[in-house]
């Protein structure tokens, strides 16, 4: 590998994704950077702008200077395999967000799962999770299911478009947590009944995907519902689950807790997070 290592006074970073154009990541970790005195660049890489494969578009990244990168839609599973992952739940999540450029093989690290942790408990606290019903099990599916396994999750529903893919994370969970009762679901609207969470890991309801992955009045009984799109944060699946009367964890909790920590990963910096949030909405609502 021939990158080497920025210096401290500057970080050169870069997020690569798919309809990444409204990601507010360059922003916060250019905050993040400005309350250390650090120079921070962070480059949108849209591998279809690009007219390359992401394996390419990574290969580049390694090869460009750049400090590290984050991975969104649709690649974290295609970025773990490129990658040496030192943490056995992140290799058992099988996809990575934060890669870390240093050394002889770049490090993949999963801040989704930790950022959902983390938001799921500063909005509800120490409260069960009780049964979940999980749509999408993809990327940063697999990471909120093994978050739900860390949180205690006893009971849990999967419905993916791609029924190989729930199916093998339903395997891998049993792996890590044979007590857990995993199944497979086809339609939504079914496997909502009687769950206390409701989970939106699809891209439906992100900018340029509208709709909504489950119907309002599938949602009756539920305690709780997160969306991870918080592009826009108030998604049409959320504003249902708000007025059928759950309460909400936004896909913006769970993007401000992995940025968080991936800003962490890249630079071992501390972070003021009151006025790293103050800073992110005051811009967001000028913008």
């Amino acid at each position: 590998m021939t990158s080497k290592p920025d210096t401290p006074d500057r970080l050169k970073l870069g997020l690569i994704g798919d309809n990444i154009v409204r990601s507010k990541s360059p922003l916060l970790h250019r905050l993040a950077g400005e309350q250390n005195g650090v120079e921070v660049t962070y480059d949108r890489l849209v591998p279809i702008d690009l007219g390359l494969e992401f394996e390419e578009v990574f290969d580049r990244c390694t090869h460009e200077n750049y400090r590290g990168i984050n991975v969104t839609y649709p690649y974290k599973e295609r970025a773990a395999s490129l990658v040496r992952i030192d943490n056995p739940l992140v290799r058992a999540i099988g996809a990575v967000n934060t890669v870390i450029f240093e050394g002889e093989m770049p490090h993949g690290h999963n801040t989704d799962y930790s950022g959902f942790m983390e938001a799921y408990g500063q909005m509800r606290g120490p409260k069960a999770t009780g049964s979940v019903l999980m749509i999408g099990t993809g990327g940063v599916g697999r990471a909120v299911a093994f978050a739900l396994v860390a949180l205690g999750a006893l009971e849990l529903r999967l419905v993916d478009r791609d029924p190989a893919k729930a199916e093998a994370l339903a395997e891998a969970l049993e792996a890590v947590a044979p007590d857990m009762n995993v199944s497979i679901w086809v339609d939504p609207s079914k496997a909502a009944a009687g769950a206390k969470g409701l989970i939106n890991c699809t891209p439906v309801g992100m900018v340029g995907h509208d709709g909504t992955p489950l119907q309002r009045e599938f949602m009756q009984g539920a305690e709780w519902a997160f969306d991870a799109v918080y592009t826009p944060t108030e998604t049409q699946f959320l504003t249902d689950a708000a007025t059928a009367g759950l309460s909400i964890i936004s896909g913006w909790e769970l993007f401000f807790y992995q940025g968080v920590h991936a800003w962490k990963h890249f630079s071992n910096l501390p972070v003021d997070e009151a006025a790293l949030r103050r800073g992110l909405l005051d811009i967001g609502e000028a913008a």
